[in-house]
């Protein structure tokens, strides 16, 4: 392979509705969309309240839909002996019935057979793989891509994330007390109480750039590094630290051969923990110069599609030239001293950009975009 691993094509789906112009009118200007959840009842929960949107779309559907976006911008034929990679942990709807005594039909639920059905859907010949490394599990996908690509063994990859809020994983983090007590997530502000869920589903192709040129594809950013930390220091707390993330931020830098980046979309939950964790991470780094900022902030947690949805947005923030704000700040912590785009969007020069992910267990990710 020569030339790297590029970017030709991507589908996106949010609260904000599908596109990049939603991107564009929602989360780059900064906009929260947090509401008490319609698609099942939330009076059981302390919090009511996702980023999540109309109506009651079914996962393998917007997924579908992400991946068509993404392989017709990208112009990729069905018939392509691409690998399709998904990040997910399914469709919980079937396994919310059965556990309610309904009938029990096997489907999209199980991550696989998910990633099968995109791949059967777009037409793609190549390997397919689910990860369901919980928060990090798209970037991981993305990663493998990377890995895949540049081994020479294939020459593209379509690369997914999905998660639509539904009643099981509300559940699960309402009784950890992970949620906002108020119902916005404020990132690294010294006022902040939690995360909030919200939709998100992405689909990405990467390509060797030796290929995307062959067939005359647009090439629209270059992913010329990544970095994968486990700090191993507890089940769902980060190192306070940030050691996890220090490494992952590193290990992208040296991969691509910098030393500086001119954006950073920070995992940024609005938990008490993570963001000064992040925070110390970061700045051991790249220090304390780097404007970083939290898209969660209006988009909620996407969890498994995390990644994919936010390495979206950092390659429209590097294709505008604008950095999104880190919605929803208050007051200052002392514990987050960064530049974390609290005042709206920025326009600014942008060359190359970071997109990090981080999950319980102490895994860390990080994913360098660059300019083509």
């Amino acid at each position: 392979m020569t030339g790297g691993v590029v970017v030709t094509g991507y589908g996106v789906f949010t609260a904000f509705g599908w596109g990049e112009k939603a991107l564009r009118d929602g989360v780059f200007t900064g906009t929260q969309v947090f509401a008490p959840a319609r698609r099942f009842d939330p009076t059981p929960f302390r919090t009511p309240m996702t980023a999540a949107a109309a109506g009651d779309p079914e996962l393998v559907d917007v997924l579908g839909g992400c991946a068509d976006d993404a392989v017709d911008m990208a112009g990729l034929p069905s018939g392509a002996d691409a690998a399709v990679l998904l990040g997910s942990a399914g469709d919980w709807k079937s396994v919310t019935r059965f556990s309610r005594g309904q009938a029990y039909a096997p489907g999209p639920d199980i991550p696989g057979v998910l990633a099968g059905m995109l791949a059967d859907r777009v037409g793609f010949r190549g390997p397919r793989m689910a990860f369901t490394n919980a928060c990090v599990a798209s970037a991981t996908a993305l990663i493998h891509g990377w890995r895949l690509i540049a081994a020479g063994r294939r020459e593209a990859a379509l690369c997914a994330g999905a998660y639509l809020v539904e009643e099981e994983n509300m559940a699960k983090f309402d009784s950890g007390r992970a949620f906002s007590k108020d119902g916005v997530i404020r990132p690294f502000s010294g006022d902040r109480t939690g995360l909030l869920l919200g939709d998100g589903v992405a689909a990405i192709v990467l390509e060797s750039e030796e290929h995307a040129r062959r067939r005359g594809a647009q090439v629209l950013a270059r992913m010329t590094g990544f970095g994968v930390a486990s700090d191993a220091y507890h089940i769902a707390k980060p190192h306070p630290e940030g050691r996890g993330i220090t490494s992952a931020v590193r290990q992208a830098m040296r991969r691509a051969g910098v030393s500086e980046v001119d954006y950073v979309n920070a995992h940024g939950t609005g938990t008490p923990l993570n963001d000064g964790a992040e925070t110390n991470g970061l700045r051991a780094a790249l220090g304390s110069d780097t404007p970083v900022s939290s898209t969660k902030s209006t988009t909620g947690h996407m969890l498994e599609a995390s990644g994919a949805v936010e390495f979206v947005v950092s390659l429209l923030a590097l294709l505008d030239g604008v950095l999104p704000p880190t919605a929803g700040y208050t007051t200052p912590d002392p514990a987050c001293d960064l530049d974390y785009v609290t005042e709206g969007p920025r326009r600014a020069q942008v060359r190359r950009v970071l997109s990090l992910n981080a999950a319980f267990g102490g895994m860390n990710t990080a994913i360098l975009l660059e300019r083509p």
